[in-house]
């Protein structure tokens, strides 16, 4: 393994977010602008043709988008390897890390939750990995009761101070055969290891990786946001419940989440690991390990989540991710070894398509506005271009299936109150795309932390499925 909590930055650089843009990829980018800006001035004929293109684009998207519920049918659990009940089955070693910083509010409720996962304590290994500075997590680890295979790991000083150098740090004092990890605020499925160690043992050494779904719930009843709390399940599920899995059953690569994913130590360590200077450490590590030509894929049992709350918390978190997918982008286009045109598809649906659709959102629906305005103030009906009309409204209607898809899959629901809060919401998502380029050029690799609360209890007769059963008991 790559040596240092910097694993990845130290071998290669160019692979690494750790150089945000080389002098290549800088000019590239400036002859690329300043080429289509002043042909856009200079000819009229040019713009159209950047026009095109970008409707082009946007509309391979939306059929993208109508392509993945088409196979989104959902895999039957007789395809998945019954889970060994015998107690004398025997399972890998496995390892569970969770990555904090001053989270003292919801460490109690975090251990209580990893002491629940059902898995043979003599094959659990567990690390809280805390930073050297945040003494007052430190001292609450120490002074709460944990189960013994639960440890606390203390992270040295040193750059860059972000959750993928303390994974790091952890990787290389593991002793599992496989390894997850989870974030202070989340609620595994009890049986979520088993059904990952199944998995791995079934499907052979080819599988590198296994991703949890992400569920969204909200149990504080007096929410002070209850627009992007609902807004932000839906796109989660979305993402968890219809998109990784059609790519998953396809063979293709894809982003993971930043919990709940599932890994073969050897493969990991043979990678190098978290890239320590990427602030969406989970979207970069899904592509490289397809690079190495290993493959991904999803399990059933998911994590619960509380969504991140008011606009203060969403909008840094928000910030965060279009940050880290910018560096993504920018370090896997560097480098052409092992992608392919599968590879290269799913990088532009996935992490393009994420940021494209950021950037022009807003100037979308300002165009929208604009156009209306003016109409109304002239006395006449809005003209709009029929070709543009037709993607922009594709590209709602089938992001609007999508997310009707995903939520209803993972027990929610999604109307049409929630489908013309997106537009709104989208617009948001402007906002964070512009933040998210200022601090890509100056804080390329600061961290913004989100702070967490622990959830209030259940209140179980008003929570429905298999959540109302994991209460209960």
């Amino acid at each position: 393994m790559r040596r240092g909590t910097t694993a990845q930055a130290d071998d290669d650089a160019l692979k690494s977010a750790r150089t945000t843009l080389t002098t290549r990829q800088t000019l590239g980018l400036t002859l690329i602008l300043t080429g289509v800006l002043g042909a856009t001035a200079m000819a009229p004929l040019s713009g159209s043709v950047v026009l095109l293109s970008l409707q082009i684009g946007f509309m391979s998207l939306a059929a993208w988008r109508v392509f993945l519920l088409w196979n989104s049918r959902v895999q039957p659990l007789s395809d998945t390897p019954q889970i060994c009940a015998d107690p004398s089955c025997s399972w890998p070693r496995y390892t569970v890390v969770a990555a904090l910083y001053q989270e003292t509010a919801v460490l109690p409720q975090l251990i209580e939750r990893l002491t629940d996962i059902d898995y043979p304590s003599d094959r659990l290994e567990g690390f809280l990995a805390l930073e050297a500075d945040d003494v007052a997590t430190i001292k609450a680890a120490l002074d709460l009761p944990r189960p013994d295979w639960l440890q606390v790991l203390i992270v040295p000083p040193g750059a860059p101070k972000t959750k993928p150098r303390a994974l790091n740090y952890a990787l290389a004092r593991c002793s599992g055969d496989l390894i997850t990890i989870y974030d202070a605020e989340d609620d595994p499925d009890p049986l979520q290891l088993r059904e990952a160690a199944t998995r791995f043992i079934h499907e052979g050494d080819s599988l590198a990786c296994l991703q949890a779904p992400l569920r969204i719930r909200c149990r504080n009843k007096a929410s002070a946001s209850p627009f992007l709390d609902r807004q932000f399940a839906a796109e989660y599920a979305a993402l968890f419940e219809v998109t990784l899995p059609a790519m998953s059953r396809l063979a293709l690569p894809f982003p993971l989440g930043g919990t709940s994913n599932h890994f073969r130590v050897p493969v990991l360590r043979a990678l190098g690991g978290w890239d320590a200077w990427n602030v969406t450490e989970d979207a970069d590590l899904g592509f490289r390990i397809w690079r190495a030509g290993y493959r991904l894929g999803v399990i059933q049992r998911p994590t619960y989540e509380p969504p991140p709350g008011p606009l203060p918390l969403w909008l840094p978190q928000r910030t965060r991710w279009l940050k880290g997918y910018l560096q993504t982008l920018a370090v896997h286009t560097r480098y052409r070894e092992g992608m392919g045109w599968r590879g290269w598809t799913a990088l532009a649906a996935t992490v393009g398509a994420g940021v494209a659709s950021a950037a022009i959102h807003a100037v979308c629906a300002a165009w929208v506005f604009s156009l209306a305005l003016t109409s109304i103030v002239a006395g006449r009906l809005p003209h709009f271009s029929p070709l543009g009309s037709i993607v922009l409204v594709s590209g709602v209607i089938a992001a609007w299936l999508l997310k009707h898809r995903g939520v209803r899959q993972a027990g929610g629901s999604y109307g049409l109150g929630d489908m013309l809060a997106s537009l709104a919401y989208w617009c948001l998502l402007s906002l964070a795309f512009a933040h998210a380029v200022i601090r890509l050029i100056f804080e390329p690799h600061h961290w913004d932390k989100t702070p967490h609360q622990a959830e209030p209890e259940p209140d179980i007769a008003m929570i429905d499925g298999a959540d109302a059963g994991r209460a209960a008991a």
